[in-house]
């Protein structure tokens, strides 16, 4: 099973070092991680996407780049797809997208998109223009096609963002595979949505989907600071949910512990055929990725 790690995109000290998302990049390509991973939002202080994934591509020669997800109804299909083709090309074809319809009607308001588009239907039909773009069809009236091509025929892997059966079932029709989270690491209940995904790709002849996962992590020496960390993330990431439903759900939301007990539970992970797990810091400290590092090479 392969590790991925995400960049600290949603932390609150993230501009205070100017070279900080640089860092972190730099450092997980060196190795021994899969993907670099980042997400989106529009209604809060993160980089956007798209810029940052030029930067990605610029700061990093080997790891895959994932897309951990783009929301497709905030963004014009075709611009969309062009921004990832150019992106793909930048970075030498180590892009896969992750797309996802979003968790926040906020977002929607402020980049002027229909909430009502809030969908999984809404998101195949961005995902089929895409693919159209990518494959080289004229989809608007011009005398040439929307470019550049990229790197891969086809265009980038595209990953499902998903907690759920229904997205599975909608998405095995034009989706890879997908791009999960698990919010209190139920291995079994990971497990029963990859074996939905296996059913659901087999029916839809689609061949084997790659089956990701991603969580929270933050790591301590059995102190008990590492779920103080995730606890302060989550009130600062969560902000559309009202504070008390957060310190309620923070006590068993996502993994705080030593890297002894990181790595049983990746070992569970790898257990259901698990694919890779995507690791989600809850804070700006590069140690945090140093320490991993050195698990996973151990590993």
């Amino acid at each position: 099973m392969d590790v991925g790690m995400t960049l600290p995109v949603m932390e609150p000290d993230l501009w205070e070092g100017q070279s900080t998302l640089e860092d972190w990049a730099r450092l997980i390509d060196a190795g021994p991680f899969a993907s670099l991973c980042f997400g989106e939002r529009m209604a809060f202080d993160n980089p956007e996407t798209l810029v940052l994934l030029g930067a990605v591509a610029a700061w990093t020669q080997r790891v895959e780049i994932i897309t951990t997800v783009i929301v497709p109804q905030l963004h014009d299909p075709v611009m969309l797809a062009k921004a990832l083709a150019t992106g793909d090309r930048l970075c030498g074809g180590r892009l896969t997208v992750g797309l996802g319809v979003g968790g926040r009607e906020e977002d929607y308001r402020a980049a002027g998109a229909d909430p009502a588009t809030q969908t999984m239907g809404q998101m195949a039909q961005r995902a089929a223009v895409m693919k159209r773009v990518w494959a080289g069809e004229k989809v608007t009236e011009a005398v040439r096609s929307v470019g550049p091509p990229p790197v891969r025929e086809g265009g980038p892997s595209l990953l499902v963002g998903t907690m759920g059966p229904k997205t599975i079932r909608n998405a095995a029709s034009w989706a890879d595979g997908l791009a999960g989270v698990t919010l209190d690491l139920d291995v079994d209940a990971v497990g029963t949505l990859f074996d939905l995904a296996r059913e659901a790709w087999a029916v839809a002849e689609r061949g084997t989907p790659r089956l990701t996962t991603s969580f929270w992590f933050a790591l301590d020496d059995g102190s008990g600071a590492a779920r103080e960390q995730v606890h302060s993330h989550l009130r600062h990431y969560m902000n559309w949910i009202p504070v008390e439903f957060v310190d309620a759900m923070a006590p068993s939301t996502g993994f705080a512990g030593t890297e002894a007990e990181l790595a049983e539970v990746l070992g569970r992970f790898a257990d259901i055929g698990c694919d890779e797990v995507q690791l989600i810091p809850t804070s700006c400290d590069i140690t945090q990725v140093e320490r991993v590092a050195a698990l996973v090479a151990g590993m």
